[in-house]
């Protein structure tokens, strides 16, 4: 169910520097890391500034990308994990508050940004690797959110208000 506007939490953002898994199909992941911020430079048609996928291509439909502390928290306990590290999912924010598939095909403000939701960030076999066994095929339809800036602006942590606008 869509919430026209809602509290929100980002709890935690993530850059990295470069691709773990992308294009490394039968050649082992890489290990770039991510480096955890209290808060981000997000550029409207580029990204986040300084993550691997700032001006990637033109109107890239993940210039920013978000993960649902509440899957992550599911997930923990259908796999029986001790505590799960949020940052392994490789999304750049995890946030609460809401379901983020109602944001596809939505524009929408969170702080200080406008931004449009494209699609499912669809999880990839490389789940199963950085994650658990299993966690790919469990987090089908639940991989995130990938968005597209619209307007740009400063994400920090904390509360703030998401209002759908459209």
């Amino acid at each position: 169910m869509l919430v026209e506007h809602t509290t929100v939490d980002v709890m935690a953002i993530w850059i990295s520097p470069g691709h773990d898994f992308r294009g490394r199909h039968g050649l082992g992941r890489l290990e770039h890391g991510l480096a955890a911020m209290d808060s981000v430079q997000c550029h409207a048609g580029k990204g986040i500034v300084d993550d691997r996928y700032y001006g990637h291509k033109e109107d890239y439909k993940g210039q920013i990308t978000f993960f649902d502390e509440a899957v992550a928290s599911e997930l923990e306990r259908n796999f029986n994990l001790a505590e799960l590290d949020r940052s392994l999912f490789r999304r750049n924010v995890l946030l609460s508050g809401i379901e983020l598939n109602s944001l596809i095909g939505k524009r929408f403000r969170l702080g200080e940004l406008i931004l449009t939701g494209s699609e499912e960030c669809s999880p990839c076999y490389w789940m199963d690797e950085a994650v658990t066994p299993g966690a790919h095929e469990w987090l089908k339809g639940r991989g995130g959110l990938r968005c597209r800036i619209v307007e740009s602006g400063l994400l920090k942590l904390g509360s703030h208000e998401l209002e759908v606008l459209s």
